[in-house]
């Protein structure tokens, strides 16, 4: 794609000055008369933009392979591939999804290492060489499917710094990688690299540092039986928005440069990738819903009497939950911050507040006892940094709808956009234009309450 317009994506410039709150705000201005008021996303594609700038800044040696399963919204897809950056699939589904959109086959990793035959042929037929495998049966399968492919074997490390672990399900112990290596060696089957996963979600960015060390052991290995390794895939697991003192990117960054640069120096010649997946969409995605029902208990402590204070507890019951997008929030130890739509007066009086999806299900809990003002029926809430697994995690239980998203991308990052394309991957162009930019300046996503770790 050489040359496109705001349409190819399917997104609205903004007005100069304008937020994605403000769009919001319209949006809910425009539904006040409507009987049907379901919740909507507004996305800032333009977040997306930024997000690669730093990415290129931080960690200039590494290319991002977006991780198409955190979120597969075509508008989402087609400014990553705008952004020449490569792309993590895992199923047949996916790299449909990609090559449709004219992406290079070369820009394309097969990432999962549990392959159906028929997702494999696909890779074939469509020019995708790369994939990963971490057991013999791989191997012998991809052998007899394949033409040519480009294997990278997944490793197993220490994951247990990360939300969402991956080693019990993915990668091959240490030990067993010299008669792995072997077998394929057997096969006729060309290993070119390494593959590690740190585990979804990492709070320690040292956890990097010791995986790449594993790496470079396995590639010392591989070198003793007759495979010269080029290729490296350090994963994902980055955070999809700075928590402070918690996690905070630029820390990872520092820990990933070092450690490449004592064990994978530039002198190697190694291509580096990663798999960078919530780093990308979650703080581009607003959510808005709307509160169609309230109830109010009175919480009464043990060493309360008759006559003693009493709490208000709140109980909302929002057009949205946990069979739709909070579907992530049953999975791990997070949890998502609300705000009201309006900004709290001064002094304004907060109480305990606990929020429900509309399903019938008795599960269907987002948020408890979290401090809000008091919020009326047909008001609405606000969901910062929502968009990470809350597309393609999300259903349709109970027959209710999923909010359906409107994009937007602020016209400063559309010409970011638009030149980063023109260096179509120019390493000294994308760090020209990444060192110039202002990060700061260009960023319109209001910074909300953020989706935390739980204590």
């Amino acid at each position: 794609m050489t040359t496109f317009t705001p349409e190819d994506f399917g997104f609205t410039l903004l007005e100069d000055g304008t937020s994605v709150q403000d769009v919001i705000d319209q949006k809910i201005d425009m539904l006040r008369v409507e009987e049907y008021k379901e919740a909507f996303f507004v996305a800032d594609l333009g977040e997306v933009v930024r997000r690669y700038l730093l990415w290129v800044r931080e960690i200039p040696r590494v290319t991002p392979f977006y991780a198409v399963k955190c979120n597969d919204s075509p508008p989402i897809v087609k400014t990553l591939a705008a952004l020449q950056t490569g792309f993590d699939c895992a199923s047949k589904y996916e790299m449909h999804l990609i090559t449709s959109l004219g992406v290079d086959p070369s820009r394309i990793i097969y990432a999962n290492t549990i392959k159906q035959p028929s997702h494999l042929k696909y890779a074939v037929a469509h020019g995708i060489q790369k994939m990963t495998f971490d057991n013999e049966a791989e191997l012998v399968k991809i052998a007899q499917c394949c033409v040519n492919p480009k294997l990278v074997l997944r490793i197993t490390v220490d994951d247990t710094h990360s939300i969402f672990s991956m080693s019990t399900k993915f990668g091959a112990r240490l030990e067993t990688c010299p008669a792995l290596l072997k077998r394929a060696q057997e096969l006729g089957l060309d290993v070119i690299g390494v593959s590690f996963h740190v585990g979804s979600y990492c709070m320690d960015p040292v956890s990097y540092t010791k995986a790449i060390e594993n790496a470079k052991g396995i590639f010392d290995l591989a070198a003793t039986i007759g495979y010269k390794m080029t290729f490296l895939d350090i994963g994902g697991g980055y955070p999809g928005f700075d928590i402070p003192d918690v996690v905070h990117f630029k820390k990872f960054a520092v820990e990933i440069n070092l450690a490449l640069d004592k064990y994978f120096p530039v002198s190697s010649e190694v291509q580096i990738i990663s798999e960078p997946g919530r780093y990308f969409p979650s703080t581009a995605y607003t959510l808005a819903v709307n509160v169609v029902s309230k109830r109010v208990d009175i919480k009464k402590s043990s060493d309360d009497k008759d006559d003693g204070a009493k709490e208000k507890i709140v109980n909302y019951f929002v057009n949205d939950g946990i069979h739709s997008s909070f579907r992530f929030v049953i999975f791990h130890d997070t949890y998502v911050l609300p705000s009201a739509q309006k900004k709290s007066k001064p002094g304004e009086c907060v109480y305990p507040s606990t929020i429900y999806g509309q399903t019938c299900d008795g599960h269907d809990l987002i948020v408890e006892e979290y401090n809000l003002p008091d919020i009326q029926v047909g008001k609405w809430m606000i969901f910062y940094h929502m968009g990470a697994y809350s597309i393609t995690t999300a259903t349709n239980f109970n027959g209710f709808p999923k909010p359906k998203t409107k994009f937007v991308m602020a016209p400063v990052l559309w010409q970011q956009l638009q030149k980063i394309s023109a260096a179509k991957g120019d390493q000294a162009q994308l760090q020209a234009i990444c060192l110039n930019a202002d990060l700061d300046a260009v960023c319109t996503v209001m910074p909300g309450p953020s989706r935390k770790r739980s204590a």
